[in-house]
């Protein structure tokens, strides 16, 4: 299956929320439709750089708030890892992926990064 390079962009968005949602159960709530919904308005930073659309950083803060129980932020880590499985993606666009949420105001203790391990997320 063939990624386009927006598809490509916004699955390291979603990676790199991963990380900034292994905060701290019951079942997971969170569905794959909803991180790919909240973190679309990134995809632009992500290709380009610059300043971060409002609506990207408020999708990237409404997602952190949703994720609060352990399975939410391991179902939201599993979710972006499939997505981003196999899909290449240069050093550059990684780093302002992971970089991210923190010029949307949200702090995140840890290095950001493709091998997380979504099961040590509590």
């Amino acid at each position: 299956m063939a990624f386009s390079g927006v598809q490509k962009v916004v699955f390291l968005v979603m990676l790199s929320m991963a990380a900034a949602l292994s905060f701290g159960g019951a079942e997971a709530a969170l569905t794959c439709g909803q991180v790919v919904n909240k973190l679309t308005p990134c995809a632009s930073y992500i290709q380009n750089g610059g300043t971060p659309a409002a609506n990207c950083c408020g999708g990237i803060r409404a997602l952190y708030g949703m994720a609060q129980t352990t399975p939410d932020r391991q179902s939201v880590c599993n979710c972006l890892k499939q997505a981003i499985a196999g899909i290449p993606y240069t050093g550059a666009k990684a780093g302002l992926a992971a970089g991210l949420p923190g010029k949307c105001g949200v702090n995140i203790p840890y290095k950001i990064n493709p091998s997380t391990d979504c099961k040590s997320i509590k």
